[in-house]
């Protein structure tokens, strides 16, 4: 499959543009409302944030705000600290951010701030509502960087199952994709992707006799373009050569994205070139993994992105 889309753009403009506004203000507001809102958090054993800062509004899309929060590392203070952001997963049409970062531990230990995002679900707004979300809240972050303590260039966006799709789509649009809203355009460049067994290709998603998925029809929705919607919103159709280095984990028995998904997503990157690596879990179903097995695949994870130079070095010295 090739990304080969020069002029999508063009042919997509109508389909993605909506009456969504970036609440401009809250980047002269940030440090204000951070401060006035961040909690502190005592230390008790082990790296933990030391500021959480709630419902910041990255996004209003028509009268509904859209919100992330964010957990600060202590080396944020210091200097820019890398930031891991997480896309939850529902099948695009439920779930809910994280209530805590506590999920997250050996990437706060590993020196990452965390930034957990809100999205529009399919109930909401359709495809590609919930991308241009996750590609805005990746704009705000990067251009309220600075007054966070974030490094731009080691943003890493992560997410589990339709998540993961989010975390894809948002770390592998070009600049010029034709689907980001105008509000949004040049979001930060992500460092790395790392994917948790998220569909990459929707296309090849299929039900019983080769209908459209009924999760990804119900996200597309009725539309007589919706075809090519579907190739649009797979990560597949946006990798290039250019692309971030990407994490990809996936259980051998899942039963909602089969591994087929993953491994084809493998054998992309490494046509073009990218650097990746595919993990799988031995028995492992849609995200049902024995502790064991989870944490392997998250010191997996950590040694890439140490590989990428990501983490603080403290945290790859082994």
């Amino acid at each position: 499959m090739t990304s080969g889309y020069p002029t999508v753009g063009a042919r997509v403009a109508a389909a993605v543009c909506g009456p969504v506004r970036v609440m401009a203000f809250l980047r002269m507001a940030v440090a204000a409302f951070a401060a006035a809102t961040a909690t502190p958090l005592a230390a008790a054993g082990g790296v933990e944030p030391d500021r959480i800062v709630r419902d910041v509004v990255y996004l209003t899309a028509g009268d509904r705000a859209l919100h992330l929060d964010l957990y600060l590392h202590p080396d944020a203070r210091k200097a820019p600290a890398p930031l891991l952001v997480h896309f939850h997963g529902g099948g695009w049409a439920r779930g809910t951010r994280p209530e805590s970062w506590t999920g997250f531990r050996a990437y706060v230990d590993a020196g990452f701030s965390l930034a957990t995002v809100q999205y529009r679900l399919a109930g909401e707004g359709r495809a590609p509502a919930a991308v241009q979300d996750a590609r805005c809240a990746l704009h705000w972050l990067g251009a309220n960087a600075g007054r966070l303590g974030i490094d731009p260039r080691r943003i890493v966006v992560t997410g589990t199952s339709s998540g993961g799709h989010l975390a894809l789509m948002a770390g592998l649009l070009p600049p010029k994709s034709g689907i980001d809203l105008e509000a949004c355009r040049d979001a930060p460049r992500a460092a790395a992707i790392v994917d948790f067994y998220g569909p990459a290709d929707l296309t090849a998603a299929r039900a019983a006799g080769g209908r459209v998925h009924p999760t990804i029809a119900n996200w597309i929705g009725p539309r007589r373009d919706a075809d090519a919607m579907i190739r649009l919103m797979s990560p597949v159709t946006w990798a290039s050569a250019d692309s971030p280095p990407v994490f990809i984990a996936h259980g051998d028995a899942d039963p909602v994205v089969p591994l087929s998904q993953s491994e084809g997503l493998k054998a992309r990157l490494d046509a073009l070139g990218v650097a990746s690596e595919l993990h799988i879990v031995a028995g492992g179903g849609h995200g049902r993994f024995e502790p064991a097995a989870r944490a392997a695949m998250t010191a997996r994870a950590l040694a890439f992105l140490c590989a990428h130079g990501l983490p603080a070095a403290r945290a790859c010295k082994n």
